[in-house]
């Protein structure tokens, strides 16, 4: 069985090795991986039978890698906090083990995750194939109505969205400004979260109109956009959004 141990303290983790090979000899441990940022790059390229996940890592929720990531693999948790659990099993969790960790404990989750193995393969392949039936497919283009004019605008191409005095306009990367019957709301849900990003309540921006990036009070984080924008006020993402923003960028 070949495992993958994701785990920020060298010692918890060589720790957790000596464990799994005192309990299973033909356990193989293919890496043992400290942060969210090189388990994303490692599960994109390689894959694992069975995955030992701590929360905490040491760049940030471990949970930011499913949010990253499509995990196929079960995971074990191994945490010292318990206030996760119930979130640990919305993806992919079959066991929650708290630290320090029982070989006992270790021993049923493993028992457990031989009794499952082949029904979650099942399941996985069965909602692998639902999810790439039913993926989203973002908006490409809108088509804009100026008095008696129509005009086809690619999403590509608009800088950032903007509400101001109850309506939303959008400015072009070639600096041209248009209605649009859209709310920000209902633009975050049809444009590609990929390149699209509510910053704040009145500004939604492509990640391609992002000149510049400074760092703002109380973890804030002041853009300088392309087209600019009159007040540099508009463009600072707010407190409840810059954690996401900087994840985001960060992909």
């Amino acid at each position: 069985m070949d495992v993958l141990i994701i785990e920020d303290e060298e010692l918890a983790a060589e720790r957790l090795q000596e464990m799994l090979l005192s309990i299973d000899g033909g356990i193989n441990v293919l890496a043992k991986l400290p942060s969210v940022k090189e388990s994303v790059r490692w599960l994109m390229q390689n894959s694992a039978d069975l995955i030992f996940l701590d929360i905490q890592l040491s760049d940030g929720s471990a949970f930011n890698i499913f949010d990253q990531i499509d995990v196929q693999e079960p995971v074990i948790f191994t945490t010292a906090y318990d206030q996760y659990a119930i979130k640990a099993f919305e993806v992919n969790s079959i066991a929650y083990l708290l630290k320090p960790i029982r070989t006992r404990d270790l021993e049923n989750s493993l028992e457990k995750y031989h009794s499952m193995e082949s029904a979650f393969r099942i399941d996985v392949e069965k909602l692998m194939s639902t999810y790439l039936g039913n993926q989203k497919n973002y908006k490409s283009r809108f088509l804009i109505r100026i008095g008696d004019i129509y005009k086809k605008v690619q999403a590509r191409d608009i800088a950032y969205f903007y509400a101001m005095e109850k309506s939303v306009f959008f400015k072009t990367h070639d600096g041209k400004t248009l209605p649009i019957e859209y709310s920000l709301d209902a633009l975050e849900e049809v444009l590609d979260p990929d390149f699209f990003f509510r910053i704040n309540r009145a500004y939604l921006v492509n990640i391609a109109a992002i000149k510049n990036m400074e760092a703002w009070s109380r973890g804030r984080i002041k853009l300088a956009l392309e087209p600019e924008v009159k007040s540099e006020a508009y463009t600072i993402v707010s407190i409840a959004r810059s954690a996401e923003f900087k994840d985001w960028m960060d992909q």
